[in-house]
């Protein structure tokens, strides 16, 4: 039986007692029929993930006792998604994949051409700790509520390299610009289904952290160059390497980050 994954906010530590949220008791009692004495896997974003043993449940309330530690928090990848705000469901699918490619902050935009400017901040969280409970991960990824582009943009920190997603048959391939840049941290900028006004473009081309990349031949929707840009940063500079005799994925960033991450789109 698959062991269930399950975020909590609270330190986990062996032998702690963590009361479980509403949602996660009746999810544990009613969907998946766990009982008490039943394991589940917890994580906290800090201290890695662990065993707890079901003492306690109903379909409203759930205690969970940490027995032992199943993996150590490691450090995960440190890439951000600059992503339009589109429809609901397109919005929600977008989060839910770039969490399971391991974006570590997924920024929300608008632009002159944004059909759609508005969220639901809370549901859009709830989606990425979902989805980190799913795909493995020891931290879930933050979602800062919409902001113009440029304000983003305006506070960008300037180490970090910007791949705008470019629709223009001038723009470099993605892949020839990933591997040609210099080490460091990374972002995706993807536009809006109406796409960017070419003023903004001219804009952005002229931001020295910005790498003007084609991501093919085709005019790609928003939520699929979404995926295919984020995948390949993560495939030829990201965590995808991070295993023997691949490529360090800006290491000196991740143990020591100079960036104050609070005033990009905060």
């Amino acid at each position: 039986m698959t062991e269930i994954r399950l975020f909590v906010p609270a330190p986990l530590a062996r032998g702690a007692t963590i009361a479980a949220s509403p949602g996660q008791a009746h999810y544990l009692a009613a969907v998946m029929r766990r009982a008490i004495g039943d394991t589940v896997l917890l994580f906290d974003g800090r201290t890695g993930e662990w065993r707890a043993r079901i003492s306690g449940l109903s379909r409203k309330a759930a205690m969970l006792t940490v027995e032992e530690q199943t993996r150590p928090q490691a450090a995960e990848s440190d890439l951000w998604l600059l992503a339009p705000v589109l429809r609901r469901e397109t919005t929600e699918w977008m989060v839910e994949k770039a969490t399971e490619l391991g974006v570590a902050r997924i920024l929300l935009t608008t632009s002159a051409q944004s059909a759609v400017t508005r969220t639901n901040p809370d549901r859009l969280a709830a989606i990425a700790t979902e989805a980190a409970e799913q795909c493995g991960r020891l931290g879930v990824p933050e979602v800062v509520p919409p902001a113009p582009v440029a304000r983003v943009l305006a506070g960008w920190p300037p180490r970090r390299h910007l791949l705008l997603a470019d629709e223009s048959r001038a723009a470099p391939p993605a892949c020839a610009v990933i591997t040609g840049a210099a080490a460091g941290a990374w972002a995706l900028l993807v536009g809006p289904e109406g796409g960017f006004t070419e003023r903004e473009l001219d804009g952005f081309r002229k931001l020295p952290f910005c790498l003007p990349a084609s991501l093919g031949p085709r005019i790609l929707r928003a939520e699929t160059a979404a995926v295919i840009g984020l995948g390949l940063i993560q495939a030829l500079a990201g965590d995808w390497q991070d295993r023997p005799g691949g490529r360090p994925h800006d290491a000196a960033t991740r143990e020591g980050k100079s960036e104050d991450v609070r005033s990009v789109g905060g």
